[in-house]
């Protein structure tokens, strides 16, 4: 991670609506990296206990507000979102209006703050969009029967986002050529991963404890969204444990969300209490410990556009994985994964068996992603893309201020700018103190 330099280089206030930033771990990252890195970083987030550790750290502001009721169909998104943007107006607009905002960094989907990106924008910041999923598709992998009327107005929120940025970052090259195609500027979309961090991989340790009884440990990871199809892996599951008689292999699905007591009901209708572990949420130390114990990493997204942060993790630590052939499993997971035609719940489930009896080939796979992660996807690998475009929009913003700054002393009365100077005041540089 980069040295602690001597003066802060900018602030940065970063919006994210669909979990606390105690959770995100692509926030979480990016904060590390621009606290360690000199800025002043603000966080417009819902209130939850993961965000604690972030309360108190120097040059850090966490603007929490009142977490929104778990939404129930479409109106209960419309609610959360209409919340959400109301809160992240006043938190940012107060911000604002205690100093200079350098860059102000969405976090994306939903896309509905263009009208607040507008806004700030006017107020002399750098707008960027933090693309981690898209909204067309996220809508349509979770309901059925998506109304084409509700797709044409996410793309249309989609286009609005883009053309307020001045810099779009995403995850992928799917996600990039799709930002472009909105109207974002090819030479201000860049592509940051969201790979885990190599210090925090390497210092996870085994526990044969979590095995329990069982010979074999296959592990499941991520938050439990309807895309994420939790549902098909309960299936596989059972025809793995009943219909293949594979009764030697423990599954552990750990991770909260909208789905999670639905797959423990599931689990429990299909009798696999004895093989399926549900525990909900855990501390990231224990999701890795898992994944340090494990053989053989699942996930069951049919969402062909994202990069799944889980595929990613299982890499770090060498685990070869079950996927659906999507295009960008296949494309970020080559050589470490298994791919099963999608929703192939009787494939996938002979595809996991016969990873499981061949530990020759697991430890191949295995090794092809870890190599793979350590020189390409890794945080590590990436963290510099985004501080880079960071610094190059913070440094836009600093000289306009300096300009505005000695403009309005020029324009000052003798007396006053004699004040000015001799308090020091005149000008706004890197290393002037913004906002508590």
């Amino acid at each position: 991670m980069p040295e602690q330099p001597r003066e802060r280089t900018g602030h940065v206030l970063m919006v994210v609506e669909n979990i606390p930033m105690g959770i995100d771990h692509r926030v979480r990252k990016q904060v590390d990296d621009l606290l360690a890195s000199g800025y002043r970083v603000s966080v417009v987030t819902r209130r939850d206990l993961a965000n604690a550790r972030y309360r108190d750290l120097p040059g850090m502001a966490v603007l929490e507000y009142p977490s929104p009721r778990e939404p129930r169909g479409k109106a209960g998104y419309i609610a959360e979102y209409g919340l959400s943007l109301g809160w992240a107006t006043v938190l940012s607009l107060a911000t604002r209006l205690h100093g200079h905002v350098d860059v102000v960094q969405f976090c994306q989907p939903p896309d509905i703050y263009f009208p607040l990106a507008w806004t700030m924008r006017g107020l002399g910041a750098k707008v960027v969009a933090d693309q981690r999923d898209l909204m067309p598709e996220l809508f349509a992998a979770r309901y059925d029967h998506a109304s084409p009327a509700i797709i044409s107005l996410l793309h249309w929120l989609e286009r609005r986002t883009q053309r307020a940025a001045h810099h779009t970052l995403c995850t992928n090259e799917t996600f990039r050529g799709r930002m472009i195609g909105a109207g974002a500027a090819p030479g201000h979309v860049t592509i940051v991963g969201n790979g885990p961090v190599l210090s925090r991989v390497d210092a996870a340790a085994a526990d044969p404890a979590l095995r329990g009884r069982h010979k074999f440990l296959c592990c499941w990871i991520g938050m439990m969204g309807r895309q994420d199809r939790v549902d098909l892996l309960i299936r596989g599951i059972a025809h793995i444990v009943r219909d293949l008689g594979r009764t030697d292999c423990g599954f552990a699905v750990l991770g909260d969300g909208e789905c999670l007591e639905e797959a423990r009901a599931q689990s429990a209708r299909l009798g696999l209490q004895s093989w399926v572990d549900l525990p909900g949420r855990v501390p990231e130390a224990t999701v890795f410990s898992y994944l340090a114990s494990a053989d053989l990493g699942l996930d069951t997204s049919l969402q062909g556009e994202i990069t799944p942060v889980k595929i990613l993790e299982y890499m770090a630590f060498g685990l070869p994985f079950v996927a659906f052939d999507v295009d960008e499993t296949r494309a970020m997971g080559r050589g470490a994964s298994a791919l099963v035609p999608p929703a192939d719940v009787e494939c996938y489930a002979h595809r996991v068996v016969a990873l499981l009896d061949d530990a020759v080939r697991r430890a191949e796979m295995g090794e092809a992603g870890r190599e793979r992660v350590r020189a390409e996807l890794a945080w590590e690998r990436q963290s510099a893309a985004y501080l880079g475009v960071m610094r190059t929009l913070c440094q836009r913003t600093r000289p306009q201020l300096s300009q505005r700054a000695k403009a309005r002393t020029a324009a000052a009365p003798p007396d006053v700018r004699r004040r000015r100077r001799a308090a020091g005041t005149a000008g706004c540089g890197p290393g002037s103190p913004g906002p508590a």
